[in-house]
């Protein structure tokens, strides 16, 4: 396959009057790479181990990597969805993500209505085990295709907003108690009500910072912490029961992915909840730590379980066990959107604030009309699709490869047409 097969026919403003049945006609991967921000940036190379985390990676992480599908109809209608990837959590890079779409699944995405995206994520798992990344990021431009083919946003395909706006949790990087504790008191004083804390230098100095943040922000701040993998299992069972009084709402990753046993083990350890996120990525997953009683707390994000379809189906989940939904990632301008879609179509059934770090965390949206945090909440767009659009020019200019284009007429012409 070429690199770029045929170019596009699609105008990005679509026709007049868009055909509800039209089929997908084309799709074009995009990579790009975008810096972080100056903020960012500071708190990453002051922080202890210049990744703002205790995640043990030597993986550099310079920028923010990410993969775009835009997908069209016989109309010209578009439709947009972005992934985040960075390989020590995600475990696959942009390039892995755009060949498998080429090579094997965008077959199962050309030719069908947009709206069956249910029926393609099927025949997707039927031919392609696991590449969840990958089939998440056509389920978004499938859904934001869907949607604006006739003219809602997408919250509507899920069953509708439950909210007008999403409150956030402030995403504070791993320092020294003090420099912590002035973090969060910039987030409380901007209207957080909820943080979370990297934490996994040692279990004595976990404690110092977390002492230090509640003398600072009050007992009433809800507070979480993500541990990035950083302890075998005796050191995270002191880390855990050090904090136990201190008022947590859950502890992410303390342990090394694949050590399902250990979060299990842990779990009955310690009062706090502990769930996984570099450690869980299908339903399958998920649903196999909680009743293994390894998680207490469901986390997620829209493309890692496979989209958005999977990530409903683990919030519902969720909810009939009991338990809250954590949704975190660090979106660009679209994942933002998608984010703040997928929040409001089940807020009632979370119980947690949404980690959205994005707008502070890049130099970049990548789009015209980005979302803007207002007193700690996020306001939930209401136009078609995912209600923000892609400003292509910006885009072009942090595209890493040539963009990779497959039409439904190439398809046709190989004989791996649906």
């Amino acid at each position: 396959m070429t690199q770029t097969i045929q170019q596009s026919g699609g105008s990005g403003t679509g026709s007049s009057t868009p055909s509800r049945s039209a089929l997908v006609t084309g799709i074009e991967l995009i990579t790009a790479r975008v810096p972080f921000s100056d903020i960012a940036r500071q708190a990453m190379d002051e922080s202890t181990t210049g990744l703002g985390m205790a995640i043990a990676a030597e993986e550099p992480w310079e920028a923010g990597d990410f993969v775009f599908a835009r997908i069209w109809d016989e109309d010209g209608v578009e439709g947009w969805g972005e992934v985040f990837l960075w390989l020590p959590e995600t475990g696959v890079s942009p390039d892995q993500v755009v060949s498998v779409i080429g090579a094997h699944l965008a077959r199962y995405v050309l030719g069908t209505p947009p709206i069956e995206v249910g029926a393609v994520r099927a025949r997707m798992d039927r031919n392609v085990n696991r590449n969840e990344v990958a089939k998440g990021l056509l389920d978004l431009a499938l859904h934001d295709l869907a949607a604006r083919q006739i003219g809602r946003p997408v919250h509507d395909l899920l069953g509708g907003r439950r909210t007008d706006s999403i409150p956030l949790c402030g995403l504070v990087p791993l320092a020294d108690p003090a420099t912590t504790a002035a973090i969060c008191a910039g987030y409380v004083g901007a209207g957080y009500g909820t943080l979370r804390i990297k934490l996994g230098t040692s279990p004595h100095e976990d404690r110092a910072v977390i002492e230090a943040v509640r003398a600072e922000v009050g007992p009433d701040v809800r507070l979480r912490v993500d541990y990035n993998q950083a302890y075998r299992f005796p050191e995270a069972v002191r880390a855990l029961r050090m904090l136990e009084d201190l008022g947590l709402d859950a502890a992410e990753q303390p342990l090394p992915v694949g050590d399902i046993l250990g979060m299990a083990q842990l779990q009955r350890q310690t009062s706090i909840p502990v769930f996984l996120h570099e450690g869980a990525f299908t339903v399958a997953d998920v649903v196999t730590l909680v009743e293994l009683g390894a998680s207490h707390v469901v986390g997620i994000n829209a493309e890692r379980p496979g989209g958005l379809l999977p990530a409903l189906e683990l919030i519902d989940y969720a909810s009939t066990r009991g338990m809250g939904t954590i949704i975190h990632n660090q979106p660009l301008g679209l994942g933002t959107a998608v984010l703040a879609h997928l929040a409001a179509a089940r807020f009632d059934r979370l119980g947690h604030a949404v980690e959205l770090a994005g707008d502070v965390m890049f130099a970049d949206t990548l789009v015209h009309d980005p979302l803007r945090a207002t007193d700690g909440h996020m306001p939930v767009p209401t136009g078609p699709g995912f209600g923000v659009t892609i400003d292509r020019d910006a885009l072009d200019e942090r595209t890493t490869t040539e963009p990779l284009t497959i039409t439904l007429d190439d398809l046709t012409s190989s004989g791996g047409a649906r």
